[in-house]
């Protein structure tokens, strides 16, 4: 066997033939008459075998010939050899990277000593000699920080990529490595070099701590769905990663008064009311609050770098304990306000017999008053009575027969009459705001005076009558319910316009915080009225009836009450 290089081009070899008579060389073969044509020849004459062209290693390893020594006198064949040539490489391949570049994502929680990401390369020239054979270096990384170090180890073409220490998305959200693949090559050796980046991840390495909170704490009595207050929270770690997003607890709420969520946007505790509260119970609820986050804490810090190990490093296990998180204590104070009498029972049923004596006595009504501050102070009237039957002592609440009744009455239905009594807080004034404004100036706008129209006598007043702002107060016979009615506004010239007025008297029963709204809406609290259904039985033993008018009654009491004015 011969050896050519595969970038010989000159004479190679001579083959001879020892003979006493004349004899002519012939070669055949590949780089002859095969494929690749045109890179041998031979000297006819003297057996010289010369290279006129490059071959390719890459593409033939070997040449193999066919030698014929013809004698030229007989023309026959006097020698047949077969000849191979092994095309020797040269390095003429760089190292190529598969794929050329590359780019990972790593958690800040992702543990030292474990491989990062892996790079791989290939040599077109033969691997069975330094051209074919490559190492892998780490050229550089950018940026270069303490708590990192990267390093490449290689097993035959592939490059593992590590690094010692701890990764800290505060330093450094994106590392660049330049990864180099450099061959052995004798007399030149050839390179190339590959870009891999590493995106890091925030991982949860700062705690969240309440800092504060907004809001004075105070809730009104009855009322929930209501926020109370928000909590700001502080947290060193990436917005709006899971790592950042708060998780609120809330403690010592065996009552289930509260609920707190998160803010989406803002990352703030929001604490609401769920469960209305009794100022007569409970003037205040201490409660406390603690914070974290979505994902578990965790933290690295490097003690020592030794220079032929992995770092010396300090760590917590994702999802570690990290002992009960610190808790926010929160005062909230409940607010009084006023509450309606109410009858005990809210229905009361009796019986009486038709033709009763005028003024006898036949029932006393009961009621108590939820608030401690007004003392009990309130009075009972009459509301619904379509006959006129009885009649209620204001301060007893004793109920006496006003009129005969007639069982056969067409205000009698199955053998029962009706009757709506209210308990109604004494010397509880009940008003809201009304405001003018006028863009004139001084002295055509104000002081303005303010008239009531229509059918408002003993229902609705105004104090003062003139003024900027006026109350429009409630007078104690009005009830739950709609009502509609204008107001003249006039200016200092006497130039007035007159607005409709829409004022909701509403019901604390069904709805506690009045959130009945129409346009622009004022709540406030007035007198409070319970309001009874009483029914009469005008024969004995009908309690069939009994039972279906106590399922059939609802018990009404007017609390609050909202004004609307519309143009």
């Amino acid at each position: 066997m011969l050896a050519l290089q595969s970038n010989q081009y000159f004479w190679v070899f001579k083959i001879n033939v020892d003979r006493k008579y004349l004899v002519e060389f012939r070669l055949t073969g590949k780089g002859v008459t095969e494929k690749p044509k045109g890179v041998l020849s031979i000297d006819k004459n003297t057996g010289e075998v010369l290279v006129h062209k490059k071959v390719d290693y890459e593409r033939d390893k070997f040449l193999t010939l066919k030698f014929e020594a013809i004698d030229v006198a007989s023309e026959k064949v006097d020698t047949r050899l077969a000849v191979e040539i092994k095309v020797q490489d040269i390095n003429d391949h760089a190292p190529v990277f598969e794929p050329l570049n590359s780019e990972t994502t790593l958690d800040e929680s992702y543990p030292q000593g474990k491989s990062v990401i892996t790079v791989f390369a290939s040599d077109g020239d033969d691997s069975s000699t330094p051209n074919g054979t490559f190492t892998f270096r780490l050229v550089s990384t950018t940026p270069e920080t303490d708590n990192v170090e990267f390093y490449i180890r290689q097993n035959n073409n592939i490059g593992n990529i590590y690094f010692k220490g701890c990764l800290n998305y505060e330093k450094a959200q994106k590392y660049t490595l330049q990864i180099e693949a450099k061959d052995h090559g004798d007399k030149v050796q050839l390179s190339s070099t590959s870009t891999v980046v590493l995106n890091i991840i925030d991982q949860n390495n700062h705690l969240p701590e309440i800092t504060g909170h907004t809001g004075n704490g105070t809730i009104k009595e009855r009322n929930s769905g209501v926020e109370v207050l928000r909590l700001t929270v502080s947290d060193k770690d990436s917005p709006g990663s899971p790592a950042w997003k708060a998780k609120f607890t809330l403690h010592g709420d065996k009552e289930n008064y509260f609920k707190i969520q998160t803010d989406p946007n803002t990352n703030e505790g929001i604490l609401t009311v769920v469960k209305a509260m009794d100022y007569e119970k409970q003037t205040s609820k201490n409660v406390s609050i603690s914070v974290e986050n979505e994902v578990p804490y965790f933290f690295c810090k490097v003690k020592k770098r030794p220079p032929q190990s992995l770092w010396d490093i300090e760590t917590s296990a994702e999802g570690s304990s990290t002992g009960a998180p610190k808790r926010y204590p929160v005062t909230i104070f409940v607010e009084d306000i006023n509450e309606p009498p109410k009858f005990v029972p809210p229905i009361q049923v009796t019986m009486i017999r038709e033709n009763t004596k005028v003024g006898t006595s036949f029932y006393t009504l009961t009621a108590i008053d939820p608030d401690v501050s007004s003392g009990g102070l309130f009075h009972f009237e009459k509301g619904e009575d379509k006959d006129n039957w009885v009649t209620v002592d204001s301060k007893t609440g004793n109920v006496s027969v006003a009129k005969v009744m007639d069982r056969e009455s067409p205000f009698v239905n199955n053998s029962g009459y009706s009757v709506i009594m209210h308990a109604v807080e004494n010397d509880k004034e009940t008003k809201t705001n009304i405001t003018a404004v006028d863009l004139d100036l001084q002295p055509y706008s104000a002081p303005f005076h303010y008239e009531l129209l229509g059918d408002v006598k003993g229902k609705w007043r105004i104090e003062p009558n003139s003024g900027t702002t006026v109350n429009l107060i409630r007078e104690k016979n009005v009830y739950s319910g709609h009502y509609e009615f204008q107001v003249k506004i006039s200016d200092s010239q006497g130039f007035g316009l007159v607005q409709n007025l829409s004022v909701t008297v509403c019901n604390c029963s069904i709805t506690p915080s009045c959130d009945v709204r129409r346009y622009m809406t004022a709540g406030l609290s007035l007198t409070a009225i319970g309001i009874i259904i009483f029914a009469l039985l005008l024969l004995l033993g009908q309690f069939s009836y009994m039972k279906k008018l106590m399922e059939t009654t609802v018990m009404e009491c007017t609390h609050q009450w909202e004004r609307f004015t519309e143009s």
